[in-house]
């Protein structure tokens, strides 16, 4: 994949926030992109609602990249009934 230039008005933090979005990476461990996109949307629903973060460092992030950490970091995943794969 490649990496695009540096965009006028977004941080760098947030530019690699939305790379880690349209990697391969993380749209393959939770089964595509459609997937992705529901554990995102339900899990910033969560934290809309009060839910605690999962993840230690949170300061200064939004619940998009915390959301998007969570998967990284394996603490949340999609529950689709069949058993967790062991490494």
């Amino acid at each position: 994949m490649k990496s695009r230039p540096y965009q006028a008005g977004i941080n760098c933090e947030k530019q690699k926030m939305i790379e880690d979005l349209k990697s391969e990476k993380i749209i393959n461990k939770v089964g595509g992109k459609f997937k992705l996109t529901a554990l995102v949307q339900r899990r910033m629903a969560e934290l809309l609602q009060g839910g605690r973060p999962l993840i230690k460092d949170t300061e200064n992030k939004t619940m998009l990249e915390i959301a998007i950490q969570e998967i990284l970091q394996d603490k949340i995943a999609i529950d689709d009934g069949t058993p967790a794969k062991s490494d």
